[in-house]
């Protein structure tokens, strides 16, 4: 699933990590020799409610929160697996109301939002000198810093009360005074090291527009069997607003994984360090702040190199580490770790896309529960 609530999964199946990649401004696709797909059935969701090809039959089912749109997830896992239930692994099983149990084994998350509170706050110490990746001014950046407080206090009022009366102040100050200086900045805030007018493709990629000219593509539609009133669009702005006049991306995520951790599920946090919108710095702080089972140990764990020891010897992936590190890691459990943070250089928000050869080792040796390091 996309990252954002109003963003279609087709950028991880046509640009990141899928089978194949679109290309020649959607007239075709192409194999992805590093697709997830090799080392596992993947699954590639658009959600929630009139997101990518997702419909319902009413307005009144539009959906405008998580918790809404994590039941219809949990209603479509039930029917796809009743569907195909060769999919079920050894493990899984139907209960007496002859819904399919799902024991999840991993959570994966790549450049997310999980903690507001932290994570906004980490943006001037991520995008402000002595950063090496700096893209603002002194006076920007004294502003920045200027407002976090006040941030910070509307974000905990949200978390203490969560409702749409207290989150949604801090979803229009934080977002505004935090991360408004990027639309002027010139930069793409998904990868700082590009240059994008925003005025000109607001989603800073052209595979974006690209997406949407393959899948708006009639012999496309009627493959995928897509009603014939249905346009497809990467990001859908209405659902944003809707999340947004909610309150509902300024909640505390963290919050449930001590619960999921406790349970036996790992989890993997990545994030590639050229990303603004969702820094690095900012998710490993919200890692280090939450108390779980794993929280001494993961305190305590000194970073460690991630290097691409087993990838093949070709160049196609760069790096600025010459001695073949591409990132850093601090994991706590054993193998690849039950509470587990990822850096990654030379990449930005889109992973998989940046650094391919990098980000397909990764989830292998996750999967695999091999040591990262």
């Amino acid at each position: 699933m996309a990252d954002q609530a109003s963003c279609s999964s087709s950028t991880g199946l046509l640009f990141e990590l899928g089978p194949c990649n679109v290309r020649d401004q959607g007239k075709d696709t192409e194999p992805n020799p590093h697709g997830w797909n090799k080392q596992a059935n993947v699954l590639f969701l658009d959600q929630p409610v009139n997101v990518g090809y997702s419909y319902a039959e009413g307005s009144s089912d539009s959906v405008s929160d998580s918790v809404t749109a994590a039941k219809d997830v949990h209603a479509f896992l039930q029917l796809f697996y009743a569907r195909f239930p060769t999919y079920l692994k050894s493990g899984f099983h139907l209960s007496s109301t002859d819904k399919v149990v799902i024991p999840l084994s991993t959570v994966i998350i790549g450049n997310g939002l999980t903690d507001p509170l932290v994570q906004f706050a980490s943006v001037p110490d991520y995008a402000c000198a002595p950063s090496p990746y700096a893209i603002f001014d002194e006076t920007t950046c004294a502003s920045i810093r200027a407002k976090v407080p006040t941030c910070e206090r509307l974000q905990q009022f949200c978390y203490s009360n969560p409702s749409r009366f207290t989150c949604v102040p801090a979803t229009l100050y934080c977002w505004s005074s935090i991360y408004g200086p990027i639309q002027n900045a010139n930069k793409n805030p998904y990868d700082v090291r590009q240059g994008c007018d925003r005025s000109v493709n607001p989603l800073c990629y052209d595979e974006m527009n690209w997406i949407e000219n393959y899948l708006n593509r009639e012999d496309i539609r009627s493959e995928l069997g897509v009603p014939s009133d249905l346009k497809f669009e990467s990001c859908n702005l209405d659902v944003n607003r809707a999340f947004q006049m909610s309150g509902d991306n300024m909640h505390n995520s963290a919050s449930l994984i001590p619960d999921i951790l406790s349970s036996g599920v790992r989890l993997l946090i990545y994030a590639g360090e050229d990303d603004f919108m969702c820094n690095y710095l900012g998710n490993e702080r919200w890692m280090m702040a939450l108390k779980t089972e794993f929280s001494d140990e993961f305190q305590h764990k000194a970073h460690k190199y991630f290097s691409r020891y087993s990838l093949d010897g070709s160049n196609s992936t760069v790096v600025k580490d010459s001695k073949g590190h591409v990132g850093m890691v601090r994991s706590a459990g054993p193998g690849a770790g039950n509470f587990t943070f990822v850096s990654l250089y030379e990449s930005g928000h889109m992973v998989p896309h940046d650094q391919p050869e990098i980000a397909s080792e990764l989830i292998n040796k996750w999967l695999q529960n091999q040591p990262l390091h």
